[in-house]
């Protein structure tokens, strides 16, 4: 019984089993696949789906004077007649009659100083000639008189009626009488000389415009103490400061290896600071003939071809000197970008706008170069970011970072 169990447990050598693996095994291995599969694909979406690097540039308006320019140059729009206005006079301040931006013209009264004393001064230099006058008239009565007398006596004498020494006192008589007459005469003269005098310290008390134009500054008030010498405590030398604006220009230092560039006369595009979409023409009105040793320039005057009411003195400013004169068409502001943001995609000229972190493909229409630009006639506007050097692998609206960001 025994060796029949046994038997029971002998390995057949004649057929061979092929092993069956669990189920559980076949699923494992399936998912370690998919997984695989899905790592795969998502190393390839993020190589796909990542951010293309990029260099930006911008757009921005530009001038056909840009293609002309052989030297720019900094400097500041100044009034070539400027004058800083004040009193020849001592006195206090009085009446103010300008302010700050005030348009005046030439001996326009700007203000008056106390002047009562130079006044009563004038009045009595007056009176003086009335009574030189007064003394005149009667010294010229006199001398009437004393002509009659002299005739009487040179008749009476000739008929020796009267005496050698009666007729001599008649003669004396007549020669004081025209003395008295010079001497009145003198002082009149006088008299006239001091009312002018008079006159003159009157008028030194009334501060009158130079010239035609704007009052800038206003260095005084009212009750100031008003004195040609500054340096006196708690006085005012100027009590308004004015510039001509019809006369303004702008001085731009030149470097003196530069002077072959510029020549008098030449034409000039002047950019102000302050107002930065305008340019304004202007020739080059002349070279100061002396060279700054500390900062070896020379200072070039440049006049405006058509002045503007936003003009002010003291603007920064930019000056261009150019090789020609810019035709009155050509003078406008053009849209333009660097040409290496331009490409061709499809045989069509495109560039890529840079927005919201994609990189869109706009087609545009070139025109000439400005400069170192290209104009661009139409399909961006001035501020859009471009790539620049687009790289073909990029496409439209593919995500794109600026410089690594």
């Amino acid at each position: 019984m025994a060796e029949s169990d046994l038997s029971k447990l002998r390995i057949s050598r004649d057929k061979t089993v092929a092993p069956t693996l669990p189920r559980r095994r076949r699923w494992t291995r399936w998912i370690l696949i998919a997984a695989g599969l899905f790592v795969v694909a998502a190393l390839i979406a993020r190589n796909v789906m990542a951010p293309v690097e990029v260099e930006s540039t911008t757009v921005s308006k530009a001038y056909r004077s840009q293609s002309f320019a052989l030297l720019n140059a900094t400097g500041y729009v100044v009034a070539q007649r400027k004058a800083a206005v004040a009193s020849k006079a001592t006195g206090r301040l009085e009446w103010l009659g300008v302010r700050e931006g005030s348009v005046v013209k030439a001996n326009e009264v700007l203000a008056r100083l106390e002047s009562h004393d130079v006044v009563a001064s004038m009045e009595q230099a007056a009176a003086n000639i009335k009574v030189a006058q007064a003394n005149l008239e009667q010294g010229e009565a006199e001398l009437n008189e004393a002509e009659r007398s002299f005739n009487r006596s040179r008749d009476l004498l000739a008929k020796n009626f009267v005496s050698q020494a009666a007729h001599d006192t008649a003669i004396s008589r007549l020669e004081k009488a025209r003395a008295a007459v010079s001497g009145n005469r003198a002082a009149i003269a006088v008299a006239q000389a001091n009312y002018r005098a008079a006159q003159v310290a009157v008028e030194q008390t009334l501060i009158r415009a130079p010239f035609d134009g704007v009052v800038l500054t206003k260095n005084a008030n009212v009750g100031d103490v008003i004195t040609p010498f500054s340096s006196a405590l708690g006085s005012q030398a100027a009590v308004v400061t004015m510039a001509d604006m019809a006369t303004l220009e702008v001085e731009a230092d030149v470097s003196e290896s530069n002077l072959g560039k510029v020549k008098v006369d030449q034409p000039c595009e002047i950019q102000l600071d302050a107002l930065p979409d305008a340019r304004f023409r202007g020739r080059l009105l002349r070279m100061v003939p002396t060279v700054d040793r500390a900062k070896a320039t020379v200072m070039a005057k440049v006049r405006f071809a058509e002045l503007d009411p936003r003009i002010l003195p003291e603007m920064s400013a930019k000056v261009a000197f150019l090789s020609e004169e810019v035709p009155e068409s050509e003078r406008g502001a053009r849209i333009a970008a660097l040409p290496a943001a331009v490409v061709e995609r499809d045989a069509k000229k495109v560039v890529f706008v840079i927005r919201d972190g994609r990189a869109v493909q706009t087609a545009v229409e070139t025109g000439d170069k400005v400069g170192e630009l290209i104009e661009i006639r139409s399909g961006v506007a001035a501020g859009d970011k471009l790539v620049l050097r687009p790289p073909e692998k990029l496409r439209d609206g593919a995500r794109v970072t600026v410089g690594g960001r």
